[in-house]
């Protein structure tokens, strides 16, 4: 249910050794529900054959704009008017050359000037050439065209060299590429502010008061938003997730950072969605050292209440407030009573007890209660497509109001 899903990508593949990440980034765009046409340079076939994009896409690699039987005539321009975004990875300085230039030599230079679509370029050389003058050039000009860049990044290359050209990984170019597709989407425009995570409440400076939340479910609110045009800020509590591409995270411990960090972000925001699993309690008086075992029959931990930071926040005109009920028992009572007392207009009700639901796992079953008395019930889908379901209800709710 990505926005990848059943969308048309031509991703353009030129002569550079990163090309290896270009056959694993044609196989997770397909897994996402893209179908993948591949272009190539002829100095990419140089480094692989078309027939392995074949093998990932299942469906057939470009090269040779002269090629004999080929199934499609006028090869860059059908290519060009299917796509609904050209992704180019590895791009190297003569590409970016070609189309700054709108010269048009091969078939993804062809196939650049050609479309209307959103174009993306993830460039891979060495450090001289990424910082040569003349590529810096081109890079301007291209953004002023509407080009959007995924990287490159800084670190090692193939040449032994260290610096800024090497290609952007693989799931950053995915995310990238959703970003791009959903930049006109229904929240553009928007801000969306999202919480993610459990948090660390210090006992000492090594021990924390926690609990098992993974932030898998905040992340992908703030994905799918993201995906959606949204400007999107994700406050996200201890958790081994990478950042996900093109959204603001704030990194934060314990209930008052997060607290402090949402109030920063949510000023002119349309939506916020509280996903983290905030401790409702923690330490009174952390010890500023290591607690010792030695000479101790046990440990005594007096807690104090955390931050309620949906009651903080308030009501005001123009924000969505969208709380979850995490419960083991009473799932509907519970949920139906936080919506009322910290004065949400959607709360989310999941089961924790679930072993396909709930922390720490890709899949969540759901039931969604409005402040109306509405209540849709979800069967067992992934924490995306839940997402979306929310979002879906958070933009009624902002059409209605406006």
């Amino acid at each position: 249910m990505y926005n990848l899903t059943d969308k048309s990508i031509v991703l353009g593949v030129t002569g550079s050794i990163a090309i290896y990440k270009a056959c694993d980034l044609a196989s997770k765009l397909t897994q996402a529900g893209a179908a993948v046409d591949v272009a190539m340079t002829p100095e990419a076939t140089r480094f692989i054959s078309p027939i392995t994009f074949q093998s990932v896409t299942g469906r057939r690699a470009y090269s040779d704009l002269w090629e004999a039987g080929s199934d499609i005539s006028e090869l860059h321009v059908a290519l060009a008017r299917r796509a609904d975004a050209l992704v180019i990875a590895p791009a190297t300085a003569t590409v970016m050359a070609r189309m700054a230039f709108g010269l048009a030599e091969d078939i993804v230079s062809l196939t650049a000037l050609a479309t209307v679509a959103p174009i993306l370029i993830a460039p891979a050389m060495d450090p001289q050439m990424w910082e040569h003058q003349a590529t810096q050039q081109n890079l301007e000009t291209l953004r002023t065209r509407g080009v959007a860049f995924a990287g490159p990044e800084q670190g090692r290359l193939a040449s032994g060299h260290t610096g800024w050209g090497r290609m952007s990984e693989v799931e950053d170019i995915v995310g990238a590429t959703r970003k791009l597709l959903g930049e006109n989407g229904e929240l553009k425009g928007r801000k969306v502010v999202v919480s993610a995570g459990g948090t660390h409440e210090a006992i000492d400076p090594v021990r924390f008061v926690g609990n098992e939340s993974s932030g898998k479910m905040g992340f992908a609110v703030a994905e799918a938003a993201r995906d959606r045009g949204a400007e999107v800020s994700l406050v996200s509590g201890p958790t081994a997730l990478p950042d996900p591409y093109g959204v603001k995270v704030v990194r934060v411990n314990s209930a008052s950072q997060m607290r402090d960090a949402v109030v920063d972000e949510i000023g002119e925001a349309s939506i916020l969605v509280m996903a983290a699993a905030v401790a409702d309690y923690q330490p009174s008086e952390p010890v500023g050292q290591k607690i010792k075992r030695e000479g101790r029959d046990g440990l005594i931990l007096s807690l104090a209440r955390t931050p309620d930071i949906l009651s903080e926040v308030g009501r005001r005109p123009g924000l969505v407030k969208v709380g979850f009920a995490a419960e083991s028992e009473d799932l509907l009572k519970n949920a139906a009573l936080k919506l009322e007392s910290k004065d949400l207009d959607l709360i989310v009700a999941n089961d924790i007890t679930a072993t396909d639901a709930g922390f720490s796992v890709d899949t969540n079953r759901v039931t969604i209660l409005t402040r109306n008395g509405d209540r849709v019930e979800l069967p067992l889908m992934t924490k995306y497509e839940v997402s979306c379901h929310i979002l879906d209800r958070a933009a009624e709710l902002i059409e209605e109001s406006a």
